[in-house]
């Protein structure tokens, strides 16, 4: 009975140092993520640098909880931020990094078809081969979001839009896994990417009109 009492005490101290473990790297994640999107909105390009080393912490926490296609997501976001990193300070026409764009309804109408259809594939692929928890939401969350790094990489303004309604999603998905801390970050993450949608289309404005005093400075303070 001693040697059983023991053994139980002892799973118990290790999971609890598992668990303090864990909340530690979350929280490391948690603040190079914000510094990520506060660099992000102000379209500076050491945002990547936050990303890479955020998402290669994700990669492993969320393996840790079966949330499996959001860490296979981190692990393309961590190539993401190479390229993003590249595409800002050595992409566009002159090498000089590109600017904030915008696209039409009609492109943005078949991504979202698009992406929906292979969100639905790979969810009922997760679902009936793998063990993941909310497969069909894990993969829609996934697959947007893959789509839509690419088009914070590309700087297109709505690819604020998109983020809001993934974070809405994740926020759900974080909080049925007890994340808490990366559930509070991403309810900020929502207000937060809506005030990056003004700033970067206030940066377009700016670009189309380098005369007038700065929208993107104002808007700032």
């Amino acid at each position: 009975m001693t040697e059983l009492w023991l053994t139980l005490v002892n799973s118990v101290n290790a999971a609890l140092g598992e668990v303090h473990v864990m909340t530690a790297w979350e929280a490391l994640a948690v603040v190079l993520a914000m510094a990520y999107l506060l660099l992000a909105m102000k379209a500076s390009v050491w945002c990547w640098a936050a990303a890479f080393t955020s998402t290669a912490i994700y990669t492993v926490l969320f393996w840790k909880v079966a949330l499996l296609m959001e860490s296979v997501l981190n692990i393309y976001y961590m190539a993401m931020a190479l390229y993003g990193y590249w595409l800002w300070t050595q992409g566009g026409d002159k090498h000089q990094g590109v600017k904030v764009t915008t696209w039409p309804l009609k492109t943005h109408l078949k991504l979202i078809v698009a992406t929906g259809i292979v969100s639905l594939g790979v969810g009922h692929g997760m679902a009936t081969f793998t063990q993941a928890s909310f497969p069909y939401l894990d993969a829609a969350t996934t697959c947007f979001a893959v789509m839509t790094t690419y088009l914070v990489a590309k700087k297109v303004l709505e690819n604020w839009l998109y983020w809001v309604v993934i974070d809405l999603v994740s926020i759900y998905l974080y909080l049925s896994k007890g994340l808490m801390l990366t559930s509070l970050l991403f309810v900020l993450y929502v207000g937060l990417a809506v005030v990056g949608y003004f700033l970067w289309r206030a940066a377009l404005a700016d670009s189309r009109n380098p005369h007038l005093e700065s929208s993107a400075a104002k808007l700032l303070g």
